[in-house]
């Protein structure tokens, strides 16, 4: 599912970044600054919309570009669009039908896969670093990562808890994890955003055409919305 509708410039229309005013553009430019495709985050056969929702919102707003997706086969991911306010559009959100290839995917490009359990040999998010290939798995509502996954995960971390309360849901402990994230690598790598040259030239032009408000008009779908499951 890859998120953001795709728009392709034909001849007789004018490109994106003509249409829009300077503070507008300067804004995509900022956006593209701080984003990284280096942290993502990896939802387990989730079953609310809500927090479907939820988490895309918080990956978006914390400048997380990609959201990988194993789907529930008992539960479609349709996130609730009160709750996301159209962030999707600005995301690559990946479906695939299982964790394992989910994590061919994500071992082919690199990442690291851990994933988030509340077992004797996981590691405390504090102690996490933040500045290599990075995918963080987080599971159902009701019980958590699956076995799939733990097997597959490189390890396991655990968010730390100082009350009665030992665990949080879903998409606060995304949120959680990716605060630290941005926080850690506001600290060690000065807040920057890691995307290539050509990544963040395609990503301007997708945004800029996403800013327009008569894109549907002007512009072509190229592809849907989300990309099918792997």
């Amino acid at each position: 599912m890859g998120s953001g509708s795709r728009y392709q410039l034909t001849p007789d229309r004018p490109p994106a970044d003509q249409l829009l005013l300077d503070v507008r553009k300067e804004r995509i430019e900022q956006i593209l600054a701080l984003r990284t495709r280096t942290v993502t985050v990896v939802l387990d056969r989730l079953e609310d919309g809500f927090n479907m929702a939820a988490v895309l919102r918080t990956c978006e707003g914390m400048g997380v570009q990609e959201v990988q997706v194993v789907v529930n086969p008992e539960v479609p991911f349709v996130p609730h669009p009160k709750v996301t306010q159209g962030c999707e559009k600005w995301l690559d959100v990946h479906l695939y039908e299982s964790f394992a290839a989910c994590r061919e995917h994500l071992k082919s490009r690199g990442f690291e896969i851990l994933a988030s359990a509340a077992q004797p040999d996981g590691r405390s998010l504090f102690s996490l670093r933040f500045d290599r290939k990075l995918a963080l798995v987080f599971g159902n509502e009701r019980f958590g990562v699956s076995p799939e996954a733990l097997a597959g995960s490189d390890g396991v971390f655990w968010i730390p808890m100082r009350g009665f309360t030992q665990s949080l849901n879903v998409s606060a402990a995304v949120a959680a994890c990716l605060v630290r994230a941005m926080s850690w690598r506001e600290e060690h790598l000065g807040g920057r955003g890691d995307l290539t040259r050509s990544e963040t030239e395609a990503l301007r032009l997708r945004f800029q055409m996403l800013s327009v408000k008569q894109r549907e008009r002007l512009y072509r779908t190229k592809r849907s919305t989300l990309k099918g499951a792997r």
